[in-house]
Order: structure tokens, then C-alpha cells, then sequence
């Protein structure tokens, strides 16, 4: 399921010319999801667009979105989809906050930083 879901999720995005797509596997960092899909809009627009076109793609086929965050201001809209989180930002935002960054962090990595 989880395979079909990032499917579906990926052609959304590129269906709508969303930008550095990334997909992060982030099982093993956390038990809330497995899956991570962090995608910037060139505009506040074509954030809000994104995010929609994703949660449509993803009912036509039977799977519903858990919650839907920041659609109002579309600077960061979060797509809870269950087993993958979506997070489409403007890319200052992104750059801001640095997901793949975070999440690409290994507990042995901080560990690292102790010694």
C-alpha cells in the first residue's frame, strides 16, 4: 500500500510541475509514518495547487487524507496521508527549515557529536 500511495503521490507533484521533489524514508526515525515527500511551489499559488492536486489524486483512489495544515497561507502545507507525510513549501520556507536535513540525521550521527 505504502508503494501505491508514494506512487500516486509523486505523479500529483510532477503532474503540477512541483519542484525538488524529495522522498525521505524516515521508518526507524519515527513511528508516526514511514514515508516523508517534502516538494517547494514557485508561489504561494502553486503551493496551495500542489497540495490540492495531491489530496485529489489520492482520494480518486481510495486513500484519505488524515489532516490538511496551511492551505490558507500556503507558505507550508502539511498532507497527512498516514504512512507518508507531504510538506510543500515555498522554497525560502524550505530553506528555513531544513527537512531533509533534520530528517536525514541517524541517532548514531549524534552520538558522533558527543566524543
Amino acid at each position: 500500500m505504502t508503494e501505491q500511495l508514494d506512487a500516486v503521490v509523486l505523479a500529483a507533484l510532477e503532474d503540477v510541475k512541483g519542484q525538488d521533489v524529495a522522498r525521505l524514508d524516515v521508518r526507524g526515525l519515527t513511528d508516526v509514518t514511514d514515508t516523508l515527500v517534502v516538494a517547494s511551489g514557485s508561489s504561494t499559488r502553486q503551493v496551495k495547487a500542489l497540495a490540492e492536486h495531491v489530496i485529489e489524486a489520492c482520494r480518486a483512489v481510495g486513500f484519505q487524507p488524515v489532516g490538511v495544515e496551511g492551505l490558507d497561507t500556503a507558505e507550508w502545507v502539511l498532507v497527512d496521508l498516514g504512512d507518508l507525510v507531504l510538506h510543500v513549501m515555498l522554497p525560502a520556507t524550505r530553506s528555513f527549515y531544513e527537512l531533509e536535513k533534520l530528517w536525514s540525521l541517524r541517532p548514531e550521527d549524534l552520538r558522533r557529536g558527543e566524543d
